[in-house]
């Protein structure tokens, strides 16, 4: 189904380069977008970019919206993290997201954002495919750079795969971490990094990691994404492979990420 683009485009930023690739693609497209950031690390890049830049606490619901109202936003994206730990701490948080909160059944990563989706439809707000954007930025199939997998890593990829679906059903995480067909690690709150650090730590050297789409990905929120931070943390813990899932993975700056995998033996493929 194809949508119309409105001129002028609202995005929610959380932490990290990715809004800031929309923010730049979509400006250089001739979009105005007005930028709701929940972050402080990209807020300068951002105003690069977006006509204006609001900073807000990610449970300032109704200041938000009034934003949102005022600046005539009918549509918007989600991009970046927003680490979920905020829901356990409430700080900032006024009372209607409090209430919110109180009367969802569970606080897992998809019924947190269909609240929020279903909030914002309630304004006339349409939510959209996140990669609409930056669609360039999603990989195929094969792998990426110099390094290729062994058998045995393969085999660790293929196990992998098939676990972090099966999380991915279950909406837990979308990452896992693998060492001679043995579970390391397995995603929750944490989130990627600290997953690989862990799981990693246990594996000693050469932990495979698998990163994939859930089984029913809803592509307005929480599609995957690796960049040079993930590199990085992958080299300072040792371990040897990242596999994707394939047209369903976004890689930032892919450049400097397949440089830096082919300068520290990393394979990384997407699958």
């Amino acid at each position: 189904m194809s949508i119309t683009l409105d001129n002028k485009q609202g995005l929610i930023a959380g932490d990290g380069i990715l809004p800031i690739r929309m923010a730049q693609y979509a400006k250089d497209n001739g979009f105005e977008v007005v930028c709701i950031s929940l972050a402080s690390d990209n807020c300068g890049e951002l105003k690069k970019y977006c006509t204006k830049v609001y900073s807000c606490h990610p449970g300032e619901v109704d200041r938000i919206e009034n934003i949102l109202k005022e600046e005539q936003i009918k549509q918007l994206t989600f991009l970046g993290k927003v680490h979920k730990k905020v829901l356990l701490q409430l700080n900032k948080f006024d009372k209607r997201a409090i209430d919110l909160i109180k009367q969802a059944i569970r606080l897992n990563d998809d019924q947190v954002m269909l609240t929020i989706v279903e909030q914002l439809a309630n304004i006339g707000i349409e939510v959209l495919d996140q990669t609409i954007f930056i669609k360039n930025l999603m990989i195929p199939a094969g792998v990426l750079g110099k390094h290729k997998p062994t058998e045995s890593q393969m085999n660790d990829v293929n196990y992998g795969f098939w676990l972090a679906k099966e999380m991915g059903g279950l909406d837990v995480g979308q990452s896992v971490v693998i060492k001679d067909k043995m579970i390391m690690a397995v995603e929750a709150l944490e989130g990627t990094d600290a997953c690989i650090k862990r799981g990693a730590k246990l594996a000693k050297k050469d932990a495979v990691i698998v990163k994939v789409a859930k089984p029913k990905q809803d592509k307005r929120f929480d599609i995957p994404v690796i960049g040079m931070k993930t590199l990085k943390n992958m080299h300072r813990r040792h371990a040897s492979l990242i596999a994707v899932e394939a047209n369903e993975t976004i890689i930032v700056d892919q450049e400097k990420v397949i440089e830096y995998a082919d300068k520290h033996n990393i394979v990384i493929m997407a699958v």
